[in-house]
């Protein structure tokens, strides 16, 4: 089982380029000759492009948007070029991650407030596998395992299931996750990101993992398993199979939707197999014309899941993101707002239908 499997601590070794991913129970980091200084004015955008994947994906999974990460990411870049040359920084890749987690912390405090007026669940923005610049591979830019087991741990630390974990802690409490257990930022620079001490970041960091271990849900680390999973529920959906539908559902799996108040969707999630099973089967028969509907098996987050689109617009765009353990799905996240879609390309920016059933 890989490590965010049993949602245990990260040890991630960072080394010029290269990454070690274990479970080991101390997070260290090793930058070795990759922070020599400040670079000219004229070699900043390079030494910046060296970790942009790096900080987008800490800004990802602190923030829980595209939107904002791009945003965050921009401007840790315009604070990097405005730097004098002098004094030099010393570490500009501790800078530049100090500088966006920062950024993110400071969203965070005016997001919650924000989320708490959403209309029905709020969930990530979906990642696609061939989002340009995005996506896990992209996020693991600056450290790219080769080892399958390593490439699974990545990708569940973009998982949606635990990045709407994460959405239930505090901002400090995620800001110090993200960047010790997911990134290995030692102590003292996540302190000056979120202004505390370090031994009150340990604590902060040492409180969510325990809030992640209990509240995440179970799940497969077998990529294959959760694809077979995945293709089992849209050929019941597809082939009219009510039988075969309950059968890949476990019995306590959960759906949520989010619309947004924007297209109709679920305000509430739906318990339970019989209710998850009756809701799918409504949308599947009540609204969804199959005959028009594109449905394709995409990568979400890392891990294999659903997208559809229907060119006619008389239905709107959505992607599914699944949550699998021992064959059955667990856990079902349908993100369906449009303002979250947009970004993913045109055949997301259709105009949406009204036909989805509300329980």
């Amino acid at each position: 089982m890989g490590a965010w499997g049993a949602y245990g601590r990260v040890r991630l070794v960072l080394r010029a380029g290269e990454g070690v991913l274990g479970t080991e129970g101390v997070a260290e980091v090793a930058a070795e000759g990759t922070d020599s200084g400040t670079p000219p004015a004229a070699d900043r955008l390079a030494a910046f492009e060296d970790v942009r994947g790096r900080l987008w994906g800490i800004a990802y999974r602190i923030t829980g948007t595209v939107t904002d990460a791009d945003d965050a990411v921009q401007e840790a870049w315009l604070r990097w070029q405005a730097l004098p040359d002098d004094p030099p920084v010393e570490h500009p890749r501790a800078f530049l991650t100090t500088v966006v987690s920062r950024i993110c912390y400071d969203f965070l405090g005016s997001a919650r407030a924000r989320r708490e007026l959403y209309v029905g669940p709020w969930l990530p923005e979906p990642l696609l596998d061939a989002a340009p610049g995005r996506g896990p591979a992209a996020l693991a830019r600056n450290a790219a395992p080769d080892d399958p087991e390593d490439r699974v741990t990545l990708d569940e630390s973009v998982g949606m299931a635990l990045l709407t974990v994460l959405e239930r802690l505090t901002p400090a409490e995620r800001t110090a996750f993200v960047l010790y257990d997911v990134f290995a930022v030692p102590f003292p620079e996540i302190a000056e990101a979120v202004g505390r001490t370090p031994d009150a970041v340990r604590q902060l960091a040492s409180r969510a993992r325990r809030r992640v271990r209990a509240e995440a849900p179970r799940r497969t680390v077998d990529r294959a398993e959760h694809r077979r999973t995945v293709e089992a529920f849209l050929a019941a959906v597809t082939g009219g199979d009510f039988a075969a539908l309950l059968a890949v559902l476990d019995p306590d799996v959960v759906w949520r939707s989010d619309g947004g108040g924007k297209v109709s969707a679920a305000r509430r999630p739906v318990l339970g197999r019989e209710k998850v099973a009756r809701y799918t089967w409504g949308v599947a028969t009540g609204g969804l014309a199959l005959e028009s509907v594109r449905l394709s098996l995409r990568d979400v987050n890392g891990a294999p899941g659903l997208v559809f689109t229907d060119p006619t617009g008389a239905f709107p765009p959505g992607v599914l993101a699944f949550t699998v353990h021992a064959g059955r799905i667990t856990e079902v996240s349908a993100v369906l707002n449009p303002d979250k879609l947009a970004r993913l390309g045109p055949e997301f920016t259709s105009a949406p239908g009204d036909s989805a059933p509300k329980p």
